[in-house]
């Protein structure tokens, strides 16, 4: 609750300094970086692999970002790109994805659109498949489908107030019957430098939508620009600034704490440049990449499951307050060692499964008894007459304390 009243509060304070309108002044940066290449809206970045061979020159001078999101990406996923711009990243990642996988681009700009859309075909016969698409929307709102939104408006001009009621009606009902990113539909999510251009009133939005479009573990893995203070006035007085990737910068404490109010885990920082992309008045900025991951909801099942945390540390605590000391047997619900054990989570490299001798079918377990630390005997994993959890050895992790 405390850091959504952060990132509230945040937003709405760089919201009321603002005079100008951000999303025109974007747009038509962009528009013009669709035109021509603008070199200052992008950092020097290294792609991974040799995937930009088979791109055609304009796109890749045409397409700005701050990070590779794209190496962090498997074959066979589906994955939307928040921000797809020229469509490198889009392409990049057509040819890591395999033809069973799938790139959604979303843009709301029609230049950059149509750049990434005009080499469709061309890129699909080079690697031999199509699995490519590009759609119009605003990344904090996902679900509004914005060709189907302007062609509805073609065929009815607003002139009213009533109009304006018809309008909100017809969009309404196109995010329920016509979604644009569907519920649980993704792997991945990615984006690269995007984030930061949208209004600090929509950011929470933004963050709430990718967590929707997000299958059940799936993971966000987002570059962007972030800074290490709050920018002054004047940074966030200046339109250029906004439109060049500067005034919208996340504060970097805040930019983690985002992705934990939208109910993500696994939070962590893959990479953060040392030397800052820009210093104005002081602030430094520069890029980080961020992945995040979705699926801790659900009932606490006991299963008689425990984790055993390797170590460097001696205790460490998860997004949800549990706490595992470092060598001990932490018992956990089932969901939570799912969590920490899947071969694909961010935890599985730092903790020792230990499932019980006999299997308890999730049909038959009871609810866990969900505790921020409890020690499970190993009898309970034999299957012994040990059957509750011991939590009486308060000598590892007491309060406020190491073990």
């Amino acid at each position: 609750m405390t850091d959504t009243v952060i990132s509230r509060k945040q937003a709405s304070n760089s919201a009321s300094e603002i005079n100008y309108n951000i999303e025109s002044e974007v747009l038509e940066r962009y528009q013009e970086g669709a035109r021509q290449q603008q070199p200052s809206l992008c950092c020097p970045t290294e792609y991974e692999g040799n995937y930009l061979k088979i791109l055609p020159e304009e796109i890749v001078a045409k397409d700005y970002g701050c990070g590779d999101p794209t190496r962090y990406v498997n074959e066979g996923e589906t994955v939307v790109d928040l921000g797809s711009g020229a469509g490198k990243n889009c392409y990049i990642l057509a040819q890591k994805v395999g033809a069973a996988g799938k790139i959604i681009g979303v843009d709301f700009n029609d230049e950059m659109l149509s750049l990434a859309r005009k080499y469709q075909e061309e890129i699909a016969t080079q690697v031999g498949y199509h699995n490519t698409e590009f759609v119009k929307g605003k990344i904090q709102d996902l679900k509004l489908p914005l060709d189907q939104v302007q062609a509805w408006l073609d065929s009815n001009p607003i002139h009213s107030v009533d109009d304006v009621a018809k309008y909100d009606l017809e969009c309404d009902r196109l995010r329920q019957e016509e979604t644009l990113i569907k519920d649980n539909s993704a792997d991945v999510v990615i984006s690269n430098c995007v984030l930061n251009l949208v209004r600090p009133q929509d950011k929470q939005q933004l963050f709430q939508e990718i967590y929707r479009v997000l299958k059940r573990g799936g993971r966000a893995v987002i570059s962007d620009i972030v800074c290490d203070e709050d920018p002054t006035e004047k940074i966030l007085n200046d339109p250029e600034l906004w439109s060049g990737c500067i005034a919208g910068a996340f504060r970097e404490d805040n930019f983690l704490k985002m992705f934990e109010a939208a109910g993500f885990y696994g939070i962590e920082i893959l990479k953060r440049e040392e030397t800052p992309w820009q210093v104005i008045d002081g602030v430094e900025f520069r890029s980080m990449t961020v992945r995040a991951y979705k699926g801790k909801e659900g009932e606490c099942w006991e299963r008689k499951q425990s984790v055993v945390y390797k170590g460097p540390w001696k205790q460490v605590q998860d997004d949800d307050g549990h706490t595992y000391c470092r060598g001990e047997r932490m018992a956990v619900c089932d969901k939570t060692y799912q969590i920490l054990t899947n071969p694909n989570s961010p935890y599985q490299q730092d903790m020792i499964p230990i499932p019980p001798y006999e299997n308890i079918p999730l049909e038959e377990a009871e609810l866990f008894s969900c505790k921020s630390k409890a020690i499970r005997h190993p009898r309970e994993t034999k299957g012994s007459e040990y059957n509750l959890t011991d939590t009486s050895n308060d000598t590892c992790c007491s309060p406020g304390e190491c073990c």
